[in-house]
């Protein structure tokens, strides 16, 4: 039997902490303004994991939320104030890359980007690259 793929993370001061139990679903870069703003970035690195898939194990409980659209919560820790992601009404929990233990894996490497045209023009991303 396959081993399941287990991914660790959490926040600035480990109150939060996750655990997703899935392969990790649209890695990609966003430029949008709603993921500047939220992560105090110019490009966010996202990976998303189907809702059931990922469990609050964190001291912390779960995340606090601020809902920043008509679909979307952004989930952060109420104690440091570290962004995690984004919890949407579809059943997905899409977490920041940043906030994994081991970010480098090659299933988290963004294969796309969103909202290019909202960067800096002097801003410029890579991805897929090797």
């Amino acid at each position: 039997m396959a081993k399941a793929t287990v991914h660790l993370g959490g926040c600035l001061c480990g109150a939060i902490r996750f655990e997703a139990r899935a392969p990790a679903l649209k890695p990609h870069t966003c430029s949008c303004k709603i993921c500047q703003r939220h992560s105090g970035a110019l490009t966010a690195v996202w990976v998303e994991f189907p809702k059931e898939a990922v469990t609050w194990t964190g001291a912390g409980g779960l995340p606090a939320t601020y809902r920043s659209s008509d679909y979307s919560s952004r989930a952060f820790c109420p104690t440091c104030g570290s962004t995690l992601g984004a919890i949407d009404d579809d059943p997905v929990v899409a977490l920041l890359v940043g906030t994994f233990d081991k970010a480098n894996r090659k299933d988290l490497m963004p294969l796309a980007h969103s909202y290019k045209g909202g960067r800096p023009k002097w801003w410029h991303i890579d991805v897929g690259a090797k």
